[in-house]
Parts: C-alpha cells; sequence; structure tokens
C-alpha cells in the first residue's frame, strides 16, 4: 500500500494495532545493539533515530550499546595498523586500543547522541570508564581442537564484561535521559579494553533484566547451511547450532551474548537486519516480528 493510498483511518487502525505491544512494554527497558549497516546509511540513521524516540515517547526505555567495526577499520587504513580477527574477534595490541578508544568514544558515541538529540530526545554518551559503568577484564580465549592440545589466543586487550553499574543507568533514565554506551572497559588497575558490543549489549541488557534485547546486523537473522532464516531458537538449539558449524565467525560472539542475556532474566533476544527500515519498531509493534528470536 502506498503512502497516497493509506487514509486517516488505516493510519489510525496501525496506530490501535500497535497498542497492545505498547502497554505491554510501557515502562519496560529494551537494550538496542547499533551497528552494521544502519550506522551508515543515512536514512536508517534518520529512521532508527525517529524509532528510539517513539519508544521513548511511549513510555519505554531504550539504552543504545553501538560498535564502530568499519569506522575502526577506516581509521587504522588511514594510519597504516593492520587487523587481525580470530573467531569474530578483533585482536587489539596498544596501537591498536588507542584507536579504539578514540573512533568509539570520542567519535561515534557522540555523533549518535548528536543524531538522538536533533530528534528530540535527552541523550547522554558513556564509556565503560565513566562513573565505572563496565569493570572488564582480559579476555583469555581457548579454542578446542579435536586432534590436538586446545590453543590459547592472545587477543591483546580485548576484554569481557565482570559487572555493570546498572544504577548509573537507572539514574539517567529516571531523569529522561538515553544512555548510548560505547563498548570500552577498564579493570581494576585502570587498564582499558576493548569489548565486543554485542557482549556489552547482552550483558547490559542482563544486568538491567531488560524486557528485550534487539541486535541491529546486516544480515536477515541467523541463517542455516542452506542460507534459510531461522526465525527462533531455544537455548539448546542455538548450543547445537555453533557446536555443529552451522554458525560460525562473527555470528558466535551474538549467540553466545544472546545467551547470556536470556539466561539471566531477559525475556527474549533478538537478532533483526538493521537494514530494514524502521526494524525496531516492526520487531516490536507487529505480531510477526522479523529476524530470529532466542529464548529460554
Amino acid at each position: 500500500m502506498s503512502d497516497a493510498c493509506i487514509t486517516a483511518q488505516d493510519k489510525a487502525r496501525m496506530i490501535m494495532e500497535a497498542l497492545p505491544f505498547i502497554r505491554k512494554f510501557h515502562g519496560q527497558t529494551i537494550v538496542i545493539k547499533y551497528g552494521g549497516h544502519a550506522m551508515v546509511d543515512e536514512t536508517l540513521k534518520q529512521q532508527f533515530a525517529q524509532n528510539v524516540l517513539l519508544l521513548k515517547y511511549v513510555g519505554i526505555n531504550p539504552v543504545i550499546v553501538h560498535g564502530g567495526g568499519p569506522q575502526i577499520k577506516e581509521m587504522l587504513g588511514k594510519l597504516n595498523i593492520q587487523s587481525e580477527y580470530r573467531q569474530g574477534l578483533r585482536v587489539t595490541d596498544d596501537a591498536t586500543m588507542d584507536v579504539v578508544e578514540m573512533v568509539l568514544v570520542g567519535k561515534v558515541n557522540k555523533q549518535i547522541v548528536g543524531l538522538l538529540n536533533r530528534h528530540g530526545g535527552k541523550a547522554v554518551g558513556l564509556s565503560g570508564k565513566d562513573g565505572g559503568l563496565l569493570t572488564a577484564r582480559k579476555l583469555e580465549m581457548v579454542l578446542e581442537r579435536k586432534d590436538a592440545p586446545p590453543e590459547i589466543i592472545d587477543l591483546g586487550k580485548v576484554g569481557e564484561v565482570m559487572a555493570v553499574n546498572n544504577s548509573l543507568i537507572r539514574s539517567l533514565q529516571s531523569e529522561g535521559f538515553i544512555p548510548v554506551i560505547a563498548p570500552v572497559g577498564v579493570d581494576e588497575e585502570g587498564l582499558t579494553y576493548n569489548i565486543n558490543a554485542d557482549s556489552v549489549a547482552g550483558a547490559v541488557a542482563a544486568a538491567l533484566r531488560a524486557k528485550r534485547l534487539l541486535l541491529l546486523t546486516d544480515v536477515s537473522g541467523v541463517l542455516d547451511r542452506d542460507k534459510n532464516l531461522i526465525p527462533s531458537f531455544t537455548r539448546m538449539q542455538a548450543v547445537q547450532a555453533m557446536e555443529d558449524g552451522t554458525v560460525t565467525g562473527g555470528m558466535i560472539p551474538k549467540l553466545k551474548c544472546c545467551l547470556e542475556a536470556v539466561e539471566h532474566g531477559v525475556e527474549k533476544v533478538q537478532i533483526i537486519d538493521g537494514r530494514v527500515e524502521n526494524s525496531i519498531l516492526l520487531e516490536l509493534f507487529t505480531d510477526t516480528g522479523i529476524g530470529t528470536e532466542i529464548v529460554i
């Protein structure tokens, strides 16, 4: 149906169809991991901001955790710093960590905050260093091998979340602010770590007991070996998909963060296609939704 064919009554009916979902999520926290094409396409950027502000205006509490892989890659290229990935995670030496923090905290975070504020929001940018928001430790990765001893992978200054200061986020929410979090954490000795944004989103959602966690990606969801969308996963099915090789590469940390979130009280996690216009509203305010859902 084109815009020209939509009558005032049609618009009213669409709003009324969203009412049960607005009632369901009113007063609840929705954590949204923002990344991929939705962060670089100008139309999608504007719609993302409008979607987030609509949630806020109808009484839902959005919390944004963002990535910035393409922006980091671009800056590393300009500085002639080579990138290496293991199991979907960027190996981060000292020089790379400096660039990661500069790009994520100093540039990308502020761009998202500015975008939301230009659309009428009250967004506040945070990194894991602010108010002890994200306490981290060095990520120890062990790769199991069938016919050989386990491989110990040194990812450098790549960390994992140990604790989330949810009181800081709650304080901002109570004053009507939208927290926008860059995935940089700090350990007890003050060392800074690059943390996978999906993992941060899962940890934040778990700490806040969020109603939903949405991961915006550049694919339609989790795909099977024939590239068909898997609309729903239970915990056991997700674990099996990682073990049997159905899920590989960058989708592995996404599924792991989803499992962590649902195991710690998040009702449902959705991996959705951020390239779809108004994907957040389609997922939350329609019966069918989009993407892949993960539940206990």
